[in-house]
């Protein structure tokens, strides 16, 4: 394969807002502006961030640093705790604005998106995407608050696009095409492109390309056969040059929910009970998805920082919370003894599309379905687990529900409980 730079006007517009959390809960408290925030699902030592003001980024936080660890780098950070009706708000102007420049959004996390123009600018938008990009910018500030920003990056394809966002955070605009292609690389790191972390830096490095210009001038069959031994390469060698290989939809292979225990030194029954809220909100996912369960795994991470799991593929599907419950601790018990857990997780795999509404022949499987449905309606209405495990009752008020910070599909069902 040999193919030339796309030469195609830039119509992809990618648009990221800068420490989305953070920001948010420094524009809806005035008092948190030009300070260190870190933003977590819960207060706890153990807690990890998930987003950093760039006052505590300029201090060394991270995202997915502990708590505690932060609270070392930065001793006047301030930790707060998520607030989804926030961000949903936030998130739900972000994309409104979006729309009003193309039908053809994407959001690719709750603080990502990307407008593609193909085939519209003609009828929607004749302006220079440069100057639509600028009034995306201020109309973030003027419809959502002066504090907040987001950086776009313009591009042929998605993968430019993204990698012009990140060129100059916060607040940047960059276009990335043919004609400086050459020379936006020439300024960066292999780790610096998007999806080159170390193990695929390490394969570049043992064939011997250590730059991102060396990597754009690899032929395809090097990257195919020699870096990444697949198809990937091929993908690789195409988008370098701005021709789109990312535009398709991501099927759900597996649904979960993990959660860090509050104590290590819990008893049994507070482990179980943490154990079936998990279970619960993990059977909400899944239903949501409209989606069924072959297999299930679970897993513990102790004090010691031992790991263990197991994992179970099931002859019938399943759905409701009690079966995912039942089925989970079937596994648990199996864990070996003598560690306190630090950490618990459950996922369900081997999915499929649900048979919920193909009436069966056998009244059992009827009545599960029937009762996982009023159960839903009765929680939708009236808050979220309303009725719920007697077993879990407990672990509702301390096992928060997470912000889903890599992806937009339980968003609205996280918000709307």
């Amino acid at each position: 394969m040999h193919l030339p730079f796309n030469r195609a006007q830039p119509e992809i517009m990618h648009i990221d807002l800068n420490s989305c959390f953070a920001t948010v809960e420094q524009q809806a408290r005035p008092m948190l502006r030009n300070r260190p925030v870190g933003v977590t699902n819960r207060k706890s030592a153990f807690s990890c961030i998930i987003a950093a003001s760039y006052e505590a980024k300029a201090l060394g936080v991270r995202v997915g640093m502990r708590a505690d660890e932060a609270l070392k780098l930065a001793p006047g950070i301030v930790i707060v705790e998520t607030d989804p009706p926030k961000y949903h708000y936030v998130y739900q102007k972000l994309v409104a604005i979006m729309r009003s420049y193309s039908p053809e959004v994407t959001m690719k996390s709750i603080d990502e998106g990307i407008i593609d123009f193909n085939g519209t600018r003609q009828y929607l938008n004749a302006r220079p995407l440069r100057d639509i990009g600028m009034e995306i910018k201020q109309r973030l500030k003027d419809e959502v608050g002066c504090w907040m920003k987001c950086n776009i990056g313009i591009g042929p394809n998605r993968f430019l696009a993204k990698q012009a966002a990140s060129l100059h955070k916060p607040d940047g605009l960059d276009i990335i095409d043919y004609s400086n292609l050459r020379s936006t690389l020439a300024t960066l790191s292999l780790t610096d492109l998007t999806g080159i972390a170390e193990r695929n830096q390490a394969r570049l490095n043992a064939v011997g390309i250590y730059t991102p210009l060396q990597f754009l001038d690899a032929s395809s069959e090097t990257l195919h056969r020699l870096v990444f031994h697949s198809i990937c390469g091929d993908d690789w060698y195409q988008k370098l040059r701005g021709w789109e290989v990312d535009k398709h939809e991501s099927q759900t292979r597996s649904v979960g929910r993990q959660y860090v225990l509050e104590d290590s030194h819990l008893s049994l029954e507070a482990v179980n009970s943490r154990l079936a809220y998990l279970c619960e909100t993990t059977g909400v996912k899944l239903r949501y998805k409209n989606l069924c369960a072959r297999g299930i795994m679970v897993y513990a991470r102790y004090d010691s920082g031992d790991y263990w799991y197991n994992r179970k593929m099931f002859k019938t599907t399943f759905y409701s919370n009690a079966e995912i419950y039942r089925r989970a601790i079937l596994v648990f018990n199996r864990r070996p003894g003598g560690n306190d857990v630090r950490e618990i997780g459950v996922t369900c795999y081997g999915l499929e599309p649900s048979k919920e509404n193909q009436v069966s022949l056998l009244d059992e499987v009827n009545k599960e379905r029937w009762l996982s449905d009023a159960i839903d309606s009765i929680n939708q209405q009236y808050g979220e687990f309303t009725l719920t495990f007697a077993s879990s009752f407990t672990s509702r008020s301390i096992v928060k529900q997470k912000i889903p910070f890599g992806g937009t599909q339980y968003f609205d069902l996280l918000c709307s409980s």
